[in-house]
């Protein structure tokens, strides 16, 4: 019986085998939540473990489609595999909880940049879901300067708003 649970655990990591896969799903959950370290420091709402997990479920749902790439011949005969799919999924997934992040009081819109780096968290774990790792880094210290820099230089009312 455990010769069984072993072998189904193993096997279903044929297209990424699972140090590689564990690799990337801990790159995006330390990336997001350096990016979600930044929001929580600050007091936003959506701060270290809403980006942490972006960032995991983007990079997990990227490493399910290697999985479906790689299902035997007589399975996918009807799967169709588009790349850019995955990217628009995620994409828009994320997008709809950076929504949910953005509020409107009158004029003043509170919690953007907050969504625009939930939206970040959620393309840094694609990118090391498909074992770019060092895109994703760079675009962490990138997203990091940006948001430490600007809020050096142009100092506002200390609030998420636009």
């Amino acid at each position: 019986m455990i010769d069984l649970i072993q072998q189904e655990f193993l096997s279903t990591f044929s297209a990424t085998p699972l140090p590689v896969a564990l690799t990337r799903l801990v790159c995006a959950l330390i990336m997001g939540a350096i990016l979600g370290f930044e929001r929580e420091r600050h007091g936003n709402s959506a701060g270290l473990r809403t980006h942490m997990l972006i960032a995991t479920g983007a990079c997990l749902f990227t490493l399910i489609a290697f999985d479906l790439i790689e299902l035997p011949e007589n399975e996918k005969s009807t799967l169709r595999f588009d790349p850019i799919r995955l990217i628009e999924a995620v994409t828009s997934g994320v997008a709809f909880l950076a929504a949910g992040s953005i509020i409107t009081q009158g004029t003043k819109v509170a919690g953007l940049t907050t969504g625009a780096g939930m939206w970040m968290a959620g393309a840094v774990g694609l990118c090391c879901g498909i074992g770019n790792i060092p895109l994703a880094a760079l675009a962490t210290a990138l997203t990091l300067v940006v948001l430490w820099m600007i809020r050096h230089i142009m100092p506002g009312d200390g609030t998420d708003s636009l």
